[in-house]
């Protein structure tokens, strides 16, 4: 039971349910309720889906291709960094890549599902949780039902997050954008630093 405690606060760590509310807030403030809602939904069906393969696959893939966790850090930050930068400053972002916004299907995927739900980090995370040379097959099922309860729940902060913005209104919610635009840019650039650091750690 301890194990499985341990796991649950790991995986809400790296998948941080919390951390992916500015982003989905941001992503869908020119929806309507209803394709808010869809997204919320859809995106975490995704980023589980996502996250069940690399638990599948991802070792293989990882082995395979040699790929670290340092640079899913690098890139998964300078993702983030940038989407950032289009929650503080707005205009920054092409009016006709905007637009592209409105359609739910595309911010579903990105930047919803990967890489705020799905991101590096827990894709490392659940690769490293399953590792076939020291859990058994029973003990990664259980960890995949983990990542199933914690992908829930941040689903459910999510579809919590479209009644924050109904009531604070958009004025509320631009400038809420604006402040977790900054707290998302400095989360990328520690992802990035730390990414680097480690990185170059290793070449020691």
């Amino acid at each position: 039971m301890a194990e499985i405690i341990t796991k649950i606060f790991f995986l809400i760590a790296v998948i941080d349910p919390l951390g992916s509310v500015p982003v989905y807030l941001e992503a869908t403030k020119q929806l309507d309720l209803k394709h808010k809602k869809k997204v919320a939904i859809r995106a975490s069906v995704i980023a589980f889906l996502i996250l069940l393969f690399f638990i599948v696959v991802g070792q293989l893939i990882l082995e395979g291709m040699e790929v670290t966790l340092d640079a899913f850090q690098i890139s998964g930050g300078v993702i983030l960094f940038l989407f950032a930068l289009t929650m503080i400053f707005g205009e920054g972002k092409p009016e006709s890549e905007k637009h592209l916004i409105n359609n739910y299907k595309d911010v579903t995927i990105f930047p919803v599902a990967i890489p705020s739900i799905a991101s590096p980090g827990a894709i490392m995370a659940v690769v490293l949780l399953t590792d076939n040379n020291i859990y058994t097959i029973e003990q990664q099922a259980i960890t995949t039902g983990l990542v199933l309860i914690v992908v829930s729940i941040t689903m459910l902060i999510l579809l919590a997050a479209n009644l924050i913005q109904k009531r604070i209104g958009e004025y509320g919610i631009t400038v809420i954008s604006k402040v977790m635009g900054l707290i998302l840019a400095a989360y990328a650039v520690q992802s990035i630093l730390t990414g680097l650091k480690d990185f170059f750690i290793v070449l020691k």
